[in-house]
């Protein structure tokens, strides 16, 4: 199964803006890529740029596609190992862009063994049910979303905080107020937390039972988790300090985290992204899969993956419902209320939407 060439396009989707602890993002700087073979069929990938996280734009994203391209044009696409194994070789790091092309080559493993790939990876059934992201503002208008999110059905929430460790207690007072005790409750500081503040905010968030709270220092601060995490009522979930599987161990060798989040943006897609699981899952580590801000498309992916692991047990996949203005894919993971149900067609079971794309940049390789 040789590959032929790679349609590439700055698959950018408008949105609402959407803010974390370290900036706003207006629009989702994802890209989309089919691998095409010499046996008539291809394989689809999509990533999401997050800068502020990732250090990779659209725009880095797009050209360095370009070049993993051309260098995997005449190679055989049934070698994921390889495949993976030559990107590494050529640069280090842009986990995102890479993933996009692992996530094409599962497709089309489970394209030519006409297995979804779900059962590519081993199988499995489990319900799915997802979050919904709640970004920055004012502790009313947080509370007032978390509110409207529950009229509409949401069991989970998810908060962003980080900005000011004062202000972002009293978001959740507010919110806990608002939703009452029956709804879940997760945040995630996105790194915006000093030492001394996350330690304050956390033992004062501990009072509104909350799930777990997601990277709540700067990555350089790791070293400090491990006291942070056994003095802190809420247990503590391991993201932008977990890029790879070797991350994984040094944090879980280290009892530095309860649980980790893993992103394809950061592991480089499905391949790491079950080293990692392996690690955790042998540390007693139960794992989340999370995202940036994909589309169906990826998300599909997401899906395949989460359902296929037993130690991935908590399901952080609303990147398309929290600000997307338009969903321009077809087939894919469905939403049953804040349930998702994957596809079990061939391969990842998505493609993007041929209208949409005709409106996009792009280029063959």
């Amino acid at each position: 199964m040789l590959i032929t060439n790679t349609q590439i396009w700055k698959y950018s989707i408008p949105m609402h803006p959407f803010t974390i602890a370290t900036g706003t993002m207006h629009y989702a700087q994802n890209i989309f890529i089919r691998v095409h073979t010499d046996e008539g069929f291809y394989g689809v990938g999509e990533c999401s740029a997050f800068p502020m996280i990732v250090g990779e734009t659209q725009a880095t994203c797009f050209e360095m596609a370009k070049d993993f391209a051309a260098l995997w044009k005449n190679k055989d696409a049934s070698d994921i190992e390889g495949r993976m194994a030559e990107l590494h070789l050529f640069t280090a790091f842009n986990a995102t862009i890479k993933s996009a092309f692992d996530m094409a080559l599962y497709d089309l493993a489970g394209k030519k063994a006409n297995k979804s790939v779900t059962d590519l990876l081993g199988g499995g059934s489990k319900v799915l049910e997802t979050d919904l992201t709640i970004g920055i503002d004012t502790p009313e208008a947080m509370a007032a979303k978390a509110v409207d999110y529950v009229q509409r059905g949401v069991r989970i929430i998810k908060v962003k905080l980080g900005k000011n460790a004062k202000d972002d207690v009293e978001r959740i007072r507010r919110i806990r107020e608002a939703v009452g005790p029956d709804t879940g409750l997760r945040i995630d500081a996105n790194q915006g937390w000093s030492c001394d503040d996350a330690l304050y905010a956390l033992t004062e968030l501990g009072k509104y039972d909350i799930q777990f709270c997601e990277q709540p220092m700067r990555t350089w601060n790791d070293h400090l988790l491990p006291e942070l995490r056994k003095a802190s009522p809420v247990k503590i979930m391991a993201d932008e300090s977990v890029f790879n599987h070797h991350d994984a161990l040094r944090l879980t060798k280290a009892e530095a985290c309860d649980y980790v989040n893993i992103k394809f943006a950061k592991s480089g897609g499905i391949l790491e992204a079950l080293k990692i699981n392996k690690v955790c899952e042998e540390a007693g580590i139960p794992c989340m899969m999370g995202g940036m801000l994909e589309s169906r498309v990826a998300l599909s992916a997401f899906a395949h993956f989460a359902k296929s692991q037993k130690n991935v047990i908590f399901y952080d996949m609303d990147t398309c419902l929290i600000g997307h203005q338009e969903d321009p894919v077809k087939g894919g993971i469905k939403y049953n209320g804040f349930f998702v149900e994957t596809p079990d067609t061939p391969g990842l079971g998505v493609d993007a939407d041929d209208e949409f794309l005709k409106k996009l940049t792009n280029v063959i390789i």
